[in-house]
């Protein structure tokens, strides 16, 4: 990839999604074929080291992104009056000045957070990982930081470390724990970089003069300490390392044609940041970092792509509703429905689903969300073999295909999906997810293993289903109704 686009990809765009987003929609990070001045983890291991490395995200298939911060509290307004775009990116879409913003910490207190409460959550809606935004792009740390006063143990009235507690219960509940820190955005700190909104103007897109300082100081007095704070305080955790929305120095883009190489993350930065990351052998990080390191995992953003990353790990994050940080007027929730096809599709491709809750400033998660994820989560108790630890499917067409007429916004063929089925594999098992129901026959045409038996996976019985086979083409006879009205999965035997 020689240049940062922020054109749409050739991607299936999920029926429902929205234009919300809590970095840029649909971005492609730029990585290079670069000499790395300090070796990643990448660089260095062999094929089976990755392997063992990266199992049990390839195993889970389904986490949770939590967005909570400051942002909670105006909650989507400011001075009354609403503000356009998602909550957490409030500070910048109002350009509300740094001190103001800040004085937000004496308001938080959020009393009603309950740790074993929201991984409980995740572990019933049959989550297997949970990353939580520990320094968004406002500076604000949700966890006791040492190095900026600036967080939610030193600034406000509550004093307490909810990231701490909920590396705790993930450990109990048998969750894996990641942190998501914004590594080049920083709006309250000097020097921290911004991205352009509306007047902002280049180079900096700063709009208060408290904004401003040096890049290199920011990062070597607080982003660095912090990472290092977060890599050796909290035990086990963080299994994964999210990182966000850098610039890549010596690329432009649509959004900041004017940043030049003194306001992007070079490779010796970055490969400042990597020598941490080093010290964690087991940590899976994201392809965000820049200064040309790619890290483990491909980061789509609202959307699934059309075919995943096949060689490449990734991992879908998307929104319930329009917004990620807590948005008092976002009621807009994708229906149960939706996010659960969303899943399988996912699976489908062999990537991940990582699906976000935004708790209010009381530390609740809004009872929409809760009641999408325990839906999904009772499908799930039923049909998750057919999820975790699969792998994309043995088919493809199913998926849909590009049309020879229609023309996508980026200028190339676009890619027309199909909502009939979706398929995953594993071991001596094809699952077919059933999103209509056949008219009696499920018919396969191309099925390259020889099929020995069919079963419906939520029939506890396990009831053998007629199958036939002639060649390749395979055909399972189905009962009158579906199990599901979602998705029923047919299970075929292999070998």
């Amino acid at each position: 990839m020689k240049t940062l686009s922020f054109g749409l990809l050739v991607s299936l765009v999920i029926a429902g999604s929205t234009g919300g987003r809590a970095q840029v929609q649909n971005e492609k990070w730029p990585t290079r074929a670069v000499k790395h001045p300090v070796p990643s983890v990448q660089d260095t291991e062999s094929a089976a080291e990755k392997d063992a490395r990266m199992k049990w995200f390839r195993e889970a298939r389904f986490g949770m992104f939590i967005h909570w911060g400051l942002y909670a509290i105006p909650a989507g307004k400011w001075n009354g009056q609403d503000v356009p775009g998602i909550g957490e990116w409030i500070m910048n879409r109002a350009s509300i000045p740094v001190a103001d913003y800040k004085a937000l910490d004496t308001k938080f207190n959020p009393t009603q957070f309950d740790a074993h409460a929201v991984v409980a959550l995740a572990k019933a809606a049959g989550m297997k990982y949970i990353v939580i935004t520990t320094k968004h792009h406002d500076g604000f740390a949700m966890y006791d930081s040492k190095v900026d006063p600036f967080n939610i143990v030193n600034a406000t009235p509550y004093h307490k470390d909810p990231i701490r507690a909920l590396a705790e219960e993930a450990q109990k509940q048998g969750i894996k724990f990641g942190f998501y820190y914004s590594q080049y955005q920083d709006w309250t700190a000097p020097g921290g970089a911004a991205y352009k909104t509306g007047d902002h103007k280049p180079p900096t897109y700063h709009w208060d003069p408290a904004q401003n300082g040096d890049f290199a100081t920011y990062l070597h007095t607080k982003a660095i300490p912090q990472l290092k704070e977060l890599l050796t305080n909290y035990g086990t955790s963080p299994a994964i390392i999210w990182f966000d929305t850098p610039y890549e120095s010596g690329y432009r883009s649509t959004d900041n044609p004017d940043l030049d190489k003194a306001h992007g993350m070079t490779p010796e930065w970055a490969g400042e940041i990597v020598q941490l990351l080093n010290s964690r052998k087991d940590l899976i990080w994201n392809n965000r970092l820049g200064g040309g390191y790619p890290g483990d995992t491909e980061t789509p953003e609202q959307y699934i792509p059309a075919q995943g990353y096949p060689g490449r790990d990734w991992e879908s994050c998307m929104t319930i509703n329009d917004t990620w940080g807590y948005k008092s007027s976002d009621h807009n929730f994708k229906s149960t429905e939706t996010l659960l096809r969303n899943l399988i599709d996912i699976a489908s491709k062999g990537g991940n689903y990582l699906l976000n809750i935004g708790p209010d400033a009381m530390g609740n998660v809004p009872s929409e969300e809760v009641q999408h994820l325990e839906a999904i989560g009772k499908w799930m108790d039923v049909n998750g073999e057919s999820v975790y630890a699969t792998k994309a499917t043995l088919f493809g067409p199913e998926a849909g295909s590009v049309s020879k007429t229609e023309m996508g916004k980026d200028g190339k063929p676009k890619f027309v999906p199909e909502w009939k089925w979706r398929s995953t594999t594993k071991g001596d098992k094809v699952y077919v997810h059933l999103f209509e129901w056949p008219n009696g026959t499920l018919h396969l045409d191309k099925v390259p293993r020889s099929v020995t038996g069919a079963y419906l996976l939520a029939d506890p019985s396990q009831k053998a289903l007629k199958v036939s086979q002639k060649g390749q083409t395979v055909e399972v006879s189905l009962p009158a109704k579906a199990l599901d009205p979602i998705a029923t999965v047919v299970v075929l035997k292999t070998r």
